[in-house]
């Protein structure tokens, strides 16, 4: 499909993400590489609506930067990377913005995408090249975990 190597790295609270990150992945031939939160979020971390709960005092936080366990070992041998997320508070969760932090992205294309209860994926690709100015990062899509994969493909094709 490519002559542009590709991946599609990606954090899932739930497993929601992941769904739709296998799909990408296995539609645009990319490499996939999960973002493991070093502490695992628990569903007690996860509850939105506790104000004292890990998830609200990180996204509360904008400096927050949750630890990731491991690391994409080649980031340079990449041209395109997708990265997906579920919304947090109409944005990315802190996590995303760890994994931002940690690799030189630069001339690379980032695509945001993620998936949401019902939330748009809001300033995610706008917070996003903040973190990465040397980098072009789009606005990104919001998908249900039911997306097929042809539109995910399709979709895809505009940076491949």
């Amino acid at each position: 499909m490519t002559d542009k190597k590709v991946l599609v790295a990606y954090f899932s609270a739930t497993g929601t993400t992941e769904k739709v990150a296998e799909k990408l992945a296995k539609t645009t031939g990319a490499d996939l590489f999960k973002i493991v939160p070093a502490q695992p979020y628990t569903a007690d971390d996860l509850n939105w609506q506790n104000p004292k709960s890990r998830s609200s005092v990180e996204m509360n936080d904008k400096s927050s930067r949750p630890a990731i366990s491991s690391k994409v070992e080649n980031m340079q041998a990449y041209n395109v990377v997708f990265v997906g997320f579920p919304v947090w508070w109409y944005r990315e969760p802190s996590i995303i913005d760890t994994f931002m932090e940690s690799y030189d992205f630069s001339g690379k294309i980032i695509i945001p995408f993620a998936t949401s209860g019902g939330s748009p994926i809001g300033n995610s690709g706008k917070n996003m090249q903040a973190l990465v100015p040397k980098a072009k990062v789009f606005a990104g899509k919001c998908f249900p975990v039911t997306v097929e994969e042809d539109e995910l493909q399709k979709w895809a094709e505009e940076w491949l």
